[in-house]
């Protein structure tokens, strides 16, 4: 019975429980997706490529947004969107449209009740309906001319009442918002109370101009009239701060009106509650707080040529969306000094643009700031930002998955899986099949064989004496550790940095083929030596990140012979490895080294400068080198001169496209190890040792090796 009783306990406790489901609000959403650092790390690097500073780069990458986020740009022009509709669709006069209406209602209805009054006197009667007939067209001049006006019908009277009423709410509204709902059928009572307020409020801001209040007077000031002020200022200057901001929309609103507007709302306002004191406390008001926040935008003005009539408390409030709209506006270009996303209003975004434009915005700050602090950026002594190792290293990685992709399948090349038995394991394993002399991979076979067995009729099988389960191990389920023979290379990737490579858009791909190749040999092949070399007017060799960042310069010269000299030097320096010579250019030599070190310059190419190019290659041929050049254009000149260079050494040559440049180069690289000696020229690599590279990463690609 106690259980029984417990039970109900629970199921009345429950009766009365509810569960609220909404937008999560306490700070970033938990179960958002993580920023894409790989695709914001891959945008960045191809732009400082070609040529963006990092920090640039990043910004570009933050402006145009990634696969599954927006980003500045469509932000940015989300708000003008908004502002250019708030313009257009608005006008000012809506409360000077307002009065007429009350006007000529309360006029019409005193004509009415002058039509039915058959005991009025005809004289009083004619006198009223000329007082009536004799009203200016201003409705400023004719609601003063009607102050004084003897209603004999009480329905006139009340609506011509409402136009003082109006007046007043809207001088409120002006200053404070929502006051014109709230005034609205307001008691004498209620007006005193709002009198007192602004004669309180005006005293505390005097004292707080002068340094004289303290934290008692403004505390003192919201418990008598904190209802005024639903936003619950937490001091004077927060309250100075709200107040400021709206009374300098307002007047950037009288600022858009025209004259004659403006003067028939000066007028209209000594009627407002049909007392002058609720306009001098305004004025007062506003001198206050336009000396306590001069830096509000007090003199600006806006075009409002809509069709829709807005009062002075929603004027105002247009006004206020307009100033939010411009300041998202600049904080959203992150163009000035020091420009963080962290400085993006994501409250007034929210409330402008929706909740969705808000977390956007959020990510965008959350991707900004996760890229500083995963070290992918850093600062350099000179105080300029620079990607750094770990930037560069996954950067490499993302475009060695590239050429992979672009290489399986690709025409011309053979996949070797199995090495000699000297090999080096690689980690990976395969099928076995007949003749494999490579050693068991014991753990993949067991597994596979628990796999197999878990899977057929009733599953695995127990052992008859001790009821265990037991495996029987299949030839199906064998797999072997794949090795692969390991020599040294020495490489020495040539790349040509002439103006032209820029020109013709081939500057990009040339530092992404540079940089797959080094994240290559750096991770897989460690013991090979490579050696990067830049060749424009001069020849210098240069680490990766330093070619990374290179910006082409207006130089005339493509300087192979020095090039070449740096090559041979790199060869010579690792006597027992392999050279691996690859060469990148869009142009034949037009540049050499002097013997005082000068260069010299000649077009068309001079022959002193193609025969030292020429003698540099044979150099590095009889050092055993294995040279491939990479043609690109089409100019019929460099094709006759690198075929000819090409068979000077057994070499061969490759005319890929600009997006198959990387795989051609780390194809003929990889090809080179694996072959041991020269390939057939332009057949492509004969092979050799690196399926299981590229292997799980897939994918089509295009065949890119030239005939």
């Amino acid at each position: 019975m106690a259980d029984a009783g417990a039970a109900d306990d629970r199921r009345r406790r429950g009766a009365g429980h509810r569960s609220r489901y909404g937008r999560y609000r306490g700070g970033p959403d938990p179960l958002a997706p993580p920023v894409d650092l790989a695709e914001a790390l891959d945008a960045i690097g191809e732009d400082v490529m070609a040529g963006y500073s990092p920090e640039r780069a990043m910004r570009e990458h933050l402006r145009r947004g990634g696969r599954d986020h927006v980003g500045l740009d469509e932000l940015a022009r989300r708000v003008a969107e908004k502002r250019r509709d708030l313009a257009q669709r608005h006008r000012l006069d809506g409360t000077l449209q307002e009065v007429q209406e009350l006007l000529e209602t309360a006029v019409r209805q005193e004509r009415g009740q002058l039509a039915r009054d058959v005991e009025m006197d005809d004289g009083d009667r004619a006198f009223r309906e000329l007082r009536l007939d004799a009203l200016p067209p201003s409705p400023a001049a004719a609601v003063s001319e009607l102050a004084s006006y003897d209603w004999a019908s009480s329905e006139a009277r009340e609506t011509f009442e409402q136009i003082k009423d109006l007046l007043g709410r809207e001088a409120l509204d002006q200053r404070f918002a929502g006051m014109k709902q709230a005034l609205e059928g307001a008691t004498d009572e209620d007006r005193a109370a709002v009198q007192q307020m602004l004669a309180d409020l005006n005293d505390l801001l005097e004292k707080h101009g002068r340094g004289e209040d303290t934290p008692e007077d403004f505390e003192r000031f919201m418990d008598r009239h904190g209802d005024f002020f639903p936003e619950r200022p937490g001091d004077v200057d927060e309250l100075l701060d709200a107040l400021a901001q709206r009374a300098a929309a307002a007047q950037r609103m009288l600022n858009s009106m025209s004259a004659e507007q403006r003067r028939e709302l000066a007028e209209l306002s000594a009627q407002a509650f049909g007392s002058p004191a609720l306009q001098e406390q305004l004025a007062r008001l506003d001198g206050q707080l336009q000396a306590l926040r001069p830096g509000e935008d007090w003199s600006g003005s806006e075009r409002m040529q809509g069709e829709e009539g807005l009062g002075l408390g929603d004027g105002t409030g247009v006004f206020q969306d307009l100033a939010d709209l411009d300041a998202l506006a600049e904080q959203l270009s992150q163009s000035y000094g020091g420009a963080r996303m962290d400085d993006v209003d994501l409250d007034a975004l929210a409330r402008q643009l929706g909740e969705d434009s808000a977390v956007e915005a959020r990510r965008l700050a959350e991707l900004e700031r996760a890229l500083r602090d995963s070290g992918y950026l850093q600062r350099a002594s000179d105080g300029t930002t620079r990607l750094s190792p770990k930037a560069m290293r996954q950067l490499g990685k993302a475009l060695l998955r590239d050429v992979a992709t672009r290489m399986s399948g690709r025409q011309g090349a053979r996949d070797i899986r199995r090495a000699g038995a000297s090999g080096e394991l690689t980690g990976a394993s395969r099928e076995w099949q007949f003749g494999d002399t490579e050693p068991w991979d014991v753990t993949r076979s067991i597994t596979n064989a628990v796999v197999r067995s878990a899977g057929e009729p009733g599953g695995l099988r127990r052992d008859p004496v001790t009821g265990r389960p037991s495996v029987r191990l299949d030839i199906r389920d064998v797999e072997v550790s794949e090795t692969e023979a390991r020599t040294q290379a020495c490489v020495a990737l040539l790349v040509d940095t002439s103006f032209s490579m820029a020109m013709d858009g081939r500057w990009v791909p040339m530092k992404r083929t540079a940089l797959a190749l080094h994240t290559l040999i750096s991770t897989r092949f460690r013991g090979d030596a490579l050696q990067l070399v830049g060749f424009g007017r001069h020849a210098q060799v240069m680490d990766v990140e330093e070619l990374t960042g290179l910006e082409p310069v207006w130089d005339k010269g493509t300087n192979l012979h020095h090039a070449l000299l740096l090559a041979n030097r790199h060869f010579r320096k690792h006597p027992n490895a392999q050279p691996v010579l690859l060469v990148v250019t869009d142009g034949e030599p037009t540049a050499h080294l002097e013997p005082d070190g000068e260069v010299l310059f000649d077009y068309p190419p001079h022959p002193l400068t193609i025969a030292l190019s020429v003698r540099e290659l044979d150099a590095a041929g009889r050092l055993g080198a294995q040279t491939t050049f990479f043609r690109l254009g089409e100019d019929p000149g460099l094709a006759r001169f690198v075929e000819q260079m090409a068979r000077r050494v057994e070499g061969h040559v490759v005319a890929p496209e600009l997006d198959d440049l990387g795989a051609a180069v780390v194809g003929s690289y990889l090809g080179s190890r694996g072959r041991g000696g020269p390939g057939g020229a332009g057949g492509g690599p004969a092979g050799g040792g690196y399926g299981d590279l590229f292997g799980r990463w897939g994918g089509g690609g295009r065949g890119w090796w030239a005939g």
